[in-house]
């Protein structure tokens, strides 16, 4: 199946597109301004199933009132450095970053802290906000539930959903280290990104509705996603949604719902910020000398491929970054177009040009 033509276009451009695309919404214009730097962010990171090809249904959410432009997000529950914020069925990155900000001033005060997220929606990358953490020198856990999308190998059924995951830990040097996963082998985004590609997908990715594995990203969209790592990703995927959804008070399993198949109701979509200090056990410098010694120890290992080297984690998606800021990110023309049409649906006097 031939993949379908890509268009570069300029970060920024896109940055101030889209957050007069969200504008339009209702949505104030410094949310409007983080949900387009965080799409674009995103891309930028090389992360495309989960930046600017969400944009359409994001939009779409929130004119037809699944998603609340401006939600009243407080604090439900807890105490101390434990909280449980109610999202009020807003935007999830709007949600996503006021519970770590709210994490992170609770770390300030508490050195460690946690706040859970009730009656939220899909925020993107989780990265996003466990990097918020490392920015202030502290360590970012972030986790989310999904509506049940993961067969156990050899179900017939889903049980849990792909449930990501992403820590973050300071360096002091040009990237935080990032871990961030979807505890399927694969995001639902990035099927969806083959879809648009028009490209085929392998074997281990998803399953018919039935089950049985298939390399038609359209069916895998429609049918389940396989566990990362067998048994292992479907237990880490239990505890994800146990600690995101069980004990905040929201939804779990059945009760979140997919954004793609329920377009017109909130998700219900819950989320856990942890965020550690680790500057009470020693100083900025130290840590950085040591996690540099960590790192000198991960690149000294020899690859048996001489052409290829060893990378750290989030190193991918710093020199990705580095190359899309001075080239252009690419969209996939559909893409391109179909943003153009939102706009024109919105109102929206502006023409967003590709990068020269």
């Amino acid at each position: 199946m031939a993949g379908t033509p890509e268009t570069l276009v300029r970060p920024e451009a896109m940055r101030q597109y889209l957050e007069r695309l969200f504008a339009a919404t209702g949505m104030n214009r410094g949310d409007a301004d983080y949900c387009a730097e965080a799409l674009v962010q995103s891309n930028l990171w090389g992360l495309d199933s989960h930046g600017i090809m969400r944009a359409p249904i994001y939009l779409k959410r929130l004119c037809n009132g699944a998603v609340k432009p401006n939600p009243d997000i407080r604090v439900v529950r807890g105490a101390s450095a434990l909280e449980v914020l109610d999202g009020d069925t807003g935007l999830g990155f709007v949600v996503g970053r006021r519970a770590m900000e709210r994490a992170i001033e609770l770390a300030t005060r508490f050195n460690v802290a946690a706040v859970g997220v009730t009656n939220s929606n899909h925020f993107g990358a989780a990265g996003l906000y466990s990097r918020m953490a490392a920015a202030q020198g502290m360590i970012g856990i972030v986790m989310t539930n999904v509506g049940p999308n993961l067969v156990a190998p050899g179900g017939t059924q889903p049980v849990t959903g792909n449930n990501p995951l992403a820590i973050s830990i300071p360096t002091f040097a040009e990237f935080p280290y990032t871990l961030d996963i979807s505890l399927s082998n694969v995001s639902g985004g990035k099927i969806l990104l083959a879809i648009q590609k028009g490209e085929k997908i392998p074997f281990d990715w998803g399953t018919d509705k039935d089950g049985r594995p298939t390399d038609d990203p359209s069916t895998a969209f429609a049918g389940l996603l396989l566990p990362l790592g067998g048994h292992k990703g479907l237990g880490l995927s239990y505890m994800v949604d146990i600690l995101s959804g069980v004990i905040t008070g929201g939804a779990f399993q059945f009760g979140v719902t997919s954004m793609y198949k329920r377009t017109d109701e909130p998700s219900r979509t819950g989320h856990l910020m942890i965020v550690i200090n680790p500057l009470i056990l020693m100083t900025r410098e130290e840590l950085g000398e040591r996690m540099a010694a960590f790192s000198r120890t991960v690149r000294s290992s020899p690859m048996w491929d001489k052409d290829r080297e060893m990378m750290l984690p989030g190193e991918i998606e710093y020199r990705t970054e580095t190359e899309r800021r001075a080239k252009g990110m690419p969209i996939p023309a559909p893409l391109f177009g179909e943003l153009a049409e939102l706009a024109g649906r919105l109102g929206v006097p502006v023409a967003l040009s590709a990068s020269e």
